[in-house]
């Protein structure tokens, strides 16, 4: 399996190699981690790409043209940073494995074992349970 999350090694190679990050449930509340982890990843000159779950009318977070599938994502993504429920992860991953990322970063506190498996086999790097913001700061 492909899981890095305990690889400190490969986390850091991840993060300081990251450029494109597409964030896969961004919200607009400057008060939720979906919004000031990619934030915070934006001030440090990595390209965020946000792809809301919720919000259908917005067309732009952060200045940012919105899409609203992975797939539609133009060009290579390095991580897509997952800020969806556990139990939401899975109807996602038709999505993931279609945009190809590099990897999938399920945030703190976010597991799917499942998931997880069907990206590994698919040659996708695999997160779980990790702050994509906190593992930047400590590695970049």
């Amino acid at each position: 399996m492909m899981d890095i999350s305990d690889d400190e090694n490969a986390i850091a190679e991840l993060v300081r190699s990251a450029r494109r990050v597409a964030v896969l449930g961004m919200k607009m509340e400057p008060h939720q981690p979906a919004w000031y982890v990619p934030k915070y990843l934006a001030d440090a000159g990595v390209e965020v790409i946000p792809v809301p779950v919720y919000y259908p009318g917005v067309t732009e977070i952060m200045g940012r043209r919105v899409y609203r599938t992975l797939a539609d994502v133009p060009g290579p993504i390095d991580i897509v940073d997952v800020f969806r429920r556990s139990q939401d992860v899975a109807p996602h991953l038709g999505d993931l494995l279609a945009a190809k990322p590099r990897c999938v970063w399920l945030q703190l506190g976010i597991r799917d074992d499942a998931t997880a498996a069907a990206l590994s086999k698919a040659g996708i790097l695999v997160v779980q349970d990790r702050c994509l913001m906190v593992d930047h700061e400590r590695f970049v």
